[in-house]
């Protein structure tokens, strides 16, 4: 957000401030080496950090969510807290270090004080408190100064590491629905819910492939430990995403310009290309881009204002949020704009079909609607307005979307359940496929996909609609989705 990680006295009055509430830190769902048995949580269970009593002299700033099997969080003291385990599969690269039960501060540089953090499958990425930005994990992750070709021309072991990689980031969509191109609002889920006993075989094979290959291969060869991402000088980051493959950053220095690095085969890195791999830092033209949504004319027809004058330049001054999806991308202008990028085949980018997007696009359907802030999952988007309302769209397998049935949805839809009926949602967050929010009174809930726990509802039964966390004596604040887990800040009164 514009204006957030300044170092005056006001933010360090704020950081005081911060040091003296009794936060806490919620989790539920799939966090390997929480516990020792490595069972899912199934409800909430605080997360206390090392010490006599629990802190260590530390309270809790924020939640980060984590990546695939690991939690993320920060300190007031400024240090990145990670716990879980990394080790399933032998991916103890995906975050160049193994985490057990007790959460420990990650080995960053000493004088380093951490403000965000975000990861996506393979990579993590954290920011300072002097705008500066650290990733690691994953090497293709990692920014190393250069471009690398189309896909076509990639060397032969760069190619063999991507495809390894892909096959375990994203379950791949069968032929007949990756051949589909719909133009409606809806799509069928039928292929994308079963996908068939050989599809199935398909993700086995992969993934006892990845094993194999993981365990042979040297932590050397796949990930990097963490580095200081170089940016333009005097730019200052002061919020970041990761996806499957990508990362976005966000700067104040320069108006809200937005940066990308990492995979862009689905135009993720709003580049206008296919480009491959982006191993450098790029601006994303965001406020310029030339697209400005497929469906027009249905703005106009539902009487929009915000069209008029405009022309193909899209609604704002700069970008105030980012999200990063498993392989799209999405950004809010400070006009309430919803920008989507990237990987369209579940409708993820909102645009009324299941084109893939590769530059920033106005998802025109929303204009008229102050968005304040979207989340992205795997194959799904989720959006709050400034009325504190939700809006989502992309795959709906597991009841993600929250609509109350398990159609994939290419345009934004409102969701009606009762359950968030008089609700205002203010914070919103999504794992690979579930989602969750807070609302303005402190209530906490969640839906979608429930294999682990992640819903925090005390069982393992998918929900369509969004359903209350229980959370007792306590305000919650804050809640950050892993790919299959769920962290929650909460205040409490004492």
């Amino acid at each position: 957000m514009i204006g957030e990680g300044n170092r005056g006295e006001e933010g360090i009055v704020k950081m005081e401030e911060d040091v003296k509430e009794n936060k806490i830190v919620f989790m539920w769902g799939y966090l390997p080496g929480a516990l020792p048995q490595r069972t899912p949580l199934l409800c909430p269970m605080v997360v206390r950090l090392p010490g006599k009593d629990g802190t260590d002299g530390q309270v809790w700033r924020d939640v980060c969510g984590g990546g695939c099997g690991f939690a993320m969080a920060i300190s007031a003291s400024g240090k990145l807290i990670t716990w879980g385990s990394t080790d399933d599969l032998g991916q103890s690269y995906v975050t160049s270090g193994k985490h057990g039960e007790t959460p420990e501060p990650f080995p960053l540089p000493t004088e380093v004080s951490i403000v965000k953090a975000a990861a996506g499958w393979a990579h993590c990425v954290a920011i300072t408190d002097r705008g500066e930005v650290y990733t690691w994990g994953w090497k293709e992750c990692v920014p190393s100064g250069k471009i690398l070709g189309d896909l076509s021309v990639g060397a032969g072991y760069e190619k063999d590491v991507l495809e390894r990689q892909s096959s375990s980031v994203i379950d791949q969509a069968s032929p007949r629905l990756q051949a589909a191109r719909s133009t409606g609002g809806v799509v069928s889920n039928i292929e994308a819910r079963g996908g068939g006993a050989e599809s199935t075989k398909r993700r086995r094979v992969s993934s006892a492939k990845l094993a194999a290959e993981s365990s042979s291969s040297s932590d050397d060869t796949l990930s990097a430990l963490p580095c200081l991402v170089t940016l333009n000088p005097g730019v200052r980051i002061t919020s970041v995403s990761a996806g499957g493959r990508h990362t976005l950053a966000l700067s104040v220095s320069d108006m809200g310009q937005v940066w990308g690095w990492g995979y862009g085969g689905e135009g993720q890195l709003g580049l206008g290309s296919r480009i491959r791999m982006v191993s450098s830092p790029h601006p994303i033209p965001c406020i310029e881009s030339p697209s400005f949504g497929k469906d027009r004319a249905m703005a106009l027809a539902r009487g929009s204002a915000s069209l008029e004058g405009h022309g193909s330049r899209i609604p704002g001054s700069y970008v105030k949020g980012i999200a990063c999806g498993g392989r799209h991308s999405a950004a809010v202008t400070d006009a309430g704009a919803l920008l989507t990028f990237g990987w369209g085949l579940y409708g993820q980018c909102g645009q009324g079909c299941t084109d893939d997007e590769l530059s920033p696009t106005c998802v025109s359907s929303l204009l008229g609607i102050r968005i304040e802030s979207v989340a992205a999952g795997l194959w799904h988007t989720v959006c709050i307005s400034a009325d504190g309302d939700i809006y989502s769209f992309g795959g709906n397998q597991f009841g993600q979307l929250g609509t109350g049935a398990d159609q994939a949805e290419t345009l934004p839809r409102l969701l009606d359940a009762a359950s968030v009926e008089n609700v205002n949602a203010k914070v919103v967050s999504c794992g690979a496929r579930h989602s969750a929010i807070v609302t303005d009174n402190g209530k906490v809930f969640c839906w979608g996909w429930n294999k682990y726990g992640q819903l925090g509802l005390g069982d393992v039964i998918d929900r369509n609609i969004p359903v209350e966390v229980p959370i007792e004596n306590c305000t919650p604040t804050n809640v950050a989705c892993g790919w299959w887990h769920t962290l929650l800040l909460a205040e409490s009164p004492t």
